[in-house]
């Protein structure tokens, strides 16, 4: 079987189309930044309609040319995805074989875009991102990969070898390479993007990275939200010398870089010590006290209401965390195997607990700071009137006051851990070696770059998508709160 070249027999067309674009669009924007020293200053006119006047001479040109040329490119990059998967295999090329395999992701961001545009008026904040440009483009990218971590671990719906295999044959082999040994042929005859120094499947190990980025990312930053919110709420609010306390406790954590904490917290000695099982029972506690006192405070004058919700809620949330912090072979082990919900990796459940820790004090200040705030607003007052509980006043009034600016962060926060993640498996720390995180695979990857370069893209690339995604969808939701 003959190699696949990246574009197949659709390149032949589109490639020479797509070059001369991409070298335009690359002389437009040269041209806009030149002429935009000599360009005369912005002044906002309206026409008859009631549309903005456009610029004109030789720099309304430029930005006019820049829009088309990006437009085209655009459209000729998705005729290669969409070739591929209406064209026959190996017609649209290693890109088109992987828009092919990607295709159930395609479909639930189709669907999902399709759906929240629809009733957009109806879902507040997250309705309001679908008028942003830049916000519906980074949540496309991130959805992308959470979709594809979802339809990867749990559905095997997108990889096509599996990560951790050795396949004979296969080391450093470029991508498109055919499957030489029938009986290690899986969903498609090629290598999508070749293999690795360990004769690995790249394409399955980027997949499948995802799918422990989007595991852990999100539910530590989740949890460390948790802790910085039950803390920085009473300390904003009462002031005094609980507020000293916690803030100097705040800055003793923040007062160590980041990335030589993480260092501290996940090499074999601290581990070895039980401390991060120790911090584990601390900091998971606070979801379980986060979630009573809300709903305590909501319901404290209903108490045929809040007693069954508040018994369900702590037999829920307790086996959870019981659940979380006995794990096999920590020094905190005690439920027996029939009875214990989920097991965690050692190296997994360290790296969540230092991403929590890290996370935590961050999340404070800022909760603490708006609390300084808001509290002096007049309906903290008028709350405080009709006689309300503080912690009914800081959880329902304060709190959803705060929920633009902590939103942003949350997605912010997301893709700084990510990137930590990622850092941390490129240094081996916390994260077993053979473990498909792309951080571990650009580490492996980076040993021979100047003679397979491959490698290591992937996963490089996958981790650069993820988090522009964040960041460019915290902008669109910054943008889209600013206007309530």
């Amino acid at each position: 079987m003959e190699p696949l070249t990246w574009t197949g027999t659709i390149g032949t067309f589109v490639n020479p189309i797509f070059s001369i674009t991409a070298i335009a669009f690359g002389l437009a924007v040269v041209a806009q930044i030149v002429l935009s020293f000599f360009a005369p200053a912005v002044t906002l006119q309206a026409n008859a309609d009631g549309t903005l006047q456009q610029r004109g001479g030789a720099f309304g040109l430029a930005e006019k040319a820049v829009k088309l040329l990006l437009i085209a490119n655009v459209a000729l990059i998705l005729v290669y995805l969409v070739g591929g998967i209406l064209l026959p295999y190996g017609d649209a090329g290693i890109i088109g074989a992987i828009s092919k395999r990607f295709l159930p992701v395609w479909i639930a961001l189709i669907l999902t875009f399709g759906v929240s545009i629809t009733f957009k008026r109806r879902l507040g904040l997250y309705g309001k991102l679908f008028d942003s440009t830049v916000g519906m483009i980074g949540f496309a990218l991130v959805m992308f990969w959470v979709f594809t971590a979802v339809l990867a671990g749990l559905f095997d719906l997108i990889a096509t070898y599996d990560p951790l295999s050795q396949i004979s044959g296969l080391k450093n082999k470029v991508p498109g390479f055919p499957v030489t040994d029938e009986r290690k042929l899986g969903a498609v005859p090629h290598y999508l993007l070749g293999g690795d120094n360990l004769a690995r499947d790249v394409f399955s190990r980027m997949v499948y990275g995802s799918t422990v980025v989007i595991s852990i990312a999100p539910l530590a930053t989740l949890v460390a939200f948790m802790v910085g919110i039950t803390l920085g709420l009473p300390a904003g609010y009462f002031s005094g010398r609980l507020d000293t306390l916690l803030t100097f406790l705040s800055n003793l954590i923040l007062a160590f870089p980041v990335i030589l904490l993480f260092y501290l917290l996940v090499t074999p000695e601290i581990i070895q010590t039980g401390i991060p099982s120790y911090m584990a029972m601390i900091l998971f506690i606070f979801p379980v006290v986060f979630f009573v006192v809300l709903l305590n405070a909501r319901f404290y004058t209903q108490p045929s209401k809040r007693n069954p919700i508040l018994i369900g809620v702590l037999a829920v949330l307790g086996y959870f965390y019981l659940s979380t912090i006995s794990q096999p072979g920590t020094v905190v082990h005690f439920l027996p195997a029939w009875l214990d919900l989920f097991d965690i990796p050692g190296g997994i459940l360290v790296v969540f607990v230092s991403v929590v820790f890290v996370n935590s004090p961050t999340v404070f200040r800022i909760v603490r700071g708006l609390t300084l705030d808001l509290r002096t607003r007049d309906y903290v007052a008028a709350a405080q009137t009709r006689g309300e509980r503080p912690w009914y006043i800081m959880l329902w009034e304060i709190l959803p006051n705060a929920r633009g600016p902590l939103i942003v962060d949350f997605c912010l926060r997301i893709g700084y851990t990510t990137i930590l993640l990622g850092t941390l498996g490129f240094f081996g720390l916390g994260l077993p070696p053979e473990s498909p995180d792309w951080g571990s695979t650009i580490n492996a990857g980076r040993r021979l770059l100047s003679t397979y370069i491959h490698p290591p893209l992937a996963p490089a690339g996958a981790l650069l998508t993820l988090v522009l995604g964040l960041n460019l969808l915290a902008d669109g939701l910054r943008e889209e709160s600013l206007k309530d």
